[in-house]
């Protein structure tokens, strides 16, 4: 459903910000296929890739890790890692593919990114953030920008986050895309550092207090448009992950209510039948099986009659060698063909 008129926002604070609403880097999950499905529901969410490490850049291929679609615009690449000279040498090839936004991941949690020394533990050092920071603005000319905890493990003062901010800001950013919790480096798993260690919004509030001139985004356990209004209200942009995804349908309204554009009005008919055909030139032009794209969708028909028998079709492996539009005609045989359009999460 579309917010009501008290929810809106006017014109002037719409232009305010180029990241007011996002859909977060998600590993494994915020790939190429996922932002072309995000893509048919908002053309104003900025879009973010999942974390690229430098190495893997690097070493790993430019192809395989930044190929993207012209329609994903406007869209972000968040790198990981440490070094200054390997970040800024990404950075410019980032910039080279065209990405309109450079992110350096400073919050995600999990041993295998602390192992190379970087992620969430990069907030311990502040001064070699900013070193990175500082090599990336002086490479590219699209805005660089860092996504971080407001602490680490027991470290729960808002002089630890605000000092960290103070301290990269130096290097010339001024975009922190904050998640209101703490990352706990050791005895908890990735999904547990999104769960267990409680939300605490204030801290982002009192950063946008405290830095007025910069651009404060708030992530971390946002499901709602009534959430996204509220937080709107204190600082300048909202960041979703996985109600996003699992839910797709809640960024059709996105752009009308807060971003000064059109809402979506394509049914989910419609988008899947886009997705099949984006399946057939993905496997003609990368080689791209169908299951790939299909594991990003299984979300668009949420709360439609035949769902769940729709998401076992297009989830089951013995189809695999068969082509997208015959997988297509059969999961469809279980969709209740009354309903156009599944109903908002809220």
């Amino acid at each position: 459903m579309s917010l009501s008129p008290s929810l809106s926002h006017d014109s002037a604070a719409v232009r305010a910000s180029p990241w007011r609403l996002s859909v977060a880097p998600m590993l494994d999950w915020s790939d190429k296929h996922c932002r072309f499905l995000h893509r048919q529901l908002t053309r104003k969410t900025l879009l973010y890739t999942e974390m690229v490490t430098t190495g893997g850049l690097l070493h790993g291929g430019e192809r395989r890790h930044l190929r993207m679609d012209e329609c994903e615009h406007p869209v972000a690449l968040q790198l990981g890692g440490s070094d200054p000279n390997e970040l800024a040498e990404c950075a410019r090839i980032g910039a080279r593919w065209g990405y309109d936004e450079i992110n350096l991941n400073c919050g995600c949690p999990s041993e295998r990114v602390q192992r190379g020394a970087f992620g969430a533990c990069l907030m311990a050092e502040p001064q070699l953030v900013a070193d990175g920071v500082k090599a990336m603005v002086d490479a590219v000319d699209v805005p660089v920008t860092v996504k971080h905890r407001i602490g680490i493990d027991k470290e729960e003062s808002y002089g630890f986050v605000r000092d960290f901010v103070g301290t990269v800001s130096e290097a010339g950013c001024r975009v922190f895309i904050v998640h209101a919790r703490n990352a706990w480096l050791k005895g908890l798993s990735p999904k547990e550092n999104r769960e267990i260690p409680p939300l605490r919004y204030e801290l982002v509030y009192r950063l946008k207090q405290d830095f007025p001139d910069f651009t404060i985004v708030l992530n971390g356990g946002v499901t709602t448009n009534e959430q996204i209004a509220e937080h709107l209200r204190h600082v300048d942009g909202v960041m979703l992950g996985r109600e996003a995804y699992h839910h797709p349908w809640i960024m059709s309204t996105w752009d009308a209510d807060f971003l000064g554009g059109q809402a979506c009005t394509v049914t989910a008919d419609e988008v899947e039948a886009e997705m099949v055909a984006y399946m057939k030139r993905e496997a003609i032009e990368d080689g791209t099986p169908w299951s790939a794209i299909a594991r990003h969708m299984l979300g668009l028909h949420h709360g439609r009659r035949g769902a769940r028998l729709w998401r076992q079709v297009w989830s089951d492996h013995k189809l695999k060698s068969r082509p997208p539009e015959e997988v297509w005609a059969l999961a469809r045989l279980h969709l209740d063909a009354s309903v156009a359009r599944p109903a908002l999460v809220e």
